[in-house]
């Protein structure tokens, strides 16, 4: 049997439920002719008679019976899979998938993740913590969060907030026991808190004071994988902490801690939401990133568009 096309399996049903060929032709928006040739190709795949013609109606024959009980249900599905592919693409539903580093994920995702579900109810949202360098396309995620525009090539850009800073940070009653630093270089005669990195790598200290830039290895007896172990770390008076600002701020407010080298401390990039450079998004993505820009907009960030990352 020759292969049948789809397309002439719809025709078939087109003409019955129709009533006629010239009525298919007009539904369907072609020539008669165009219907008749269709229908007999159909038949000579098949090698079945499918209908009857007279020149007062068409009728299917046993054979076309048959095959409509079967196709109609199915071409049914057919459409209902349409539809739901056309609402996935112009109202938001379905799953957003985001790849980011913790920190993003706990200050910035999180409470844009919330009031984004609060205002699009049909769409769901996953965030994975990862601060490793993953291929969000090969790995199944919609986007990703980085610091700063270190984006691979091809994919679009959006500012998530405004400017980072690293704070310095200890206890009260740390800094009472101990010499307060008051250079970068001062704080080799301190217990610093270390972190280490998922690939194994020691987390290393910038600073920026006018024209003059360094960056140390902080050397201490404690080593943690987590800027909320280092925060609970320097609360305990186990040492000096380098997190982010965000992370040290209500402990810093009521006084559990206390910033050091604050005019040390260099301002950073902001994170970045990087997505795969396609026309064809879903409308649940679209909708997160207008959100997004929406956001950063009313919080003051400066927001020049969608930039294309390079590598």
């Amino acid at each position: 049997m020759v292969p049948v096309r789809l397309d002439h399996l719809e025709v078939f049903a087109a003409i019955v439920r129709a009533g006629g060929f010239r009525a298919a032709a007009a539904e369907r928006g072609v020539s008669s002719s165009v219907i008749s040739q269709t229908m007999n190709a159909l038949e000579a795949s098949l090698g079945l008679r499918l209908l009857n013609r007279t020149t007062r109606s068409v009728a299917p024959t046993e054979a076309g019976e048959r095959l409509l009980q079967r196709l109609q249900p199915a071409l049914e599905d057919v459409r209902h899979a349409l539809v739901e592919l056309g609402q996935l693409r112009d109202v938001p539903s379905g799953q957003i998938r985001i790849n980011a580093p913790g920190p993003a994920v706990d200050h910035v995702l999180c409470p844009l993740a919330f009031a984004f579900m609060d205002r699009y109810r049909e769409v769901s949202i996953e965030l994975v913590s990862d601060a490793a360098i993953v291929d969000i396309v090969a790995q199944g995620f919609d986007a990703g969060v980085r610091f700063g525009r270190q984006l691979a090539q091809d994919m679009i850009a959006v500012p998530l907030g405004p400017p980072l800073r690293y704070a310095i940070v200890a206890s009260p009653d740390y800094v009472n026991r101990r010499d307060r630093p008051v250079v970068p270089s001062d704080l080799v005669l301190h217990d610093c808190i270390r972190r280490r990195y998922p690939g194994g790598t020691l987390s290393t200290w910038a600073f920026e004071k006018a024209r003059e830039s360094l960056e140390i290895e902080p050397q201490g007896r404690l080593t943690l994988s987590s800027a909320q172990q280092e925060l609970q770390a320097a609360v305990a008076g186990q040492g000096i902490a380098h997190v982010f600002e965000d992370y040290a701020r209500d402990a810093l407010a009521d006084g559990r801690l206390v910033e050091l080298l604050a005019d040390w401390s260099p301002s950073l990039p902001s994170w970045f939401l990087y997505y795969p450079n396609r026309r064809h998004s879903s409308a649940a993505m679209r909708a997160f990133v207008d959100f997004v820009r929406e956001r950063s907009r009313y919080v003051g960030v400066r927001d020049e568009g969608d930039h294309e990352a390079t590598r």
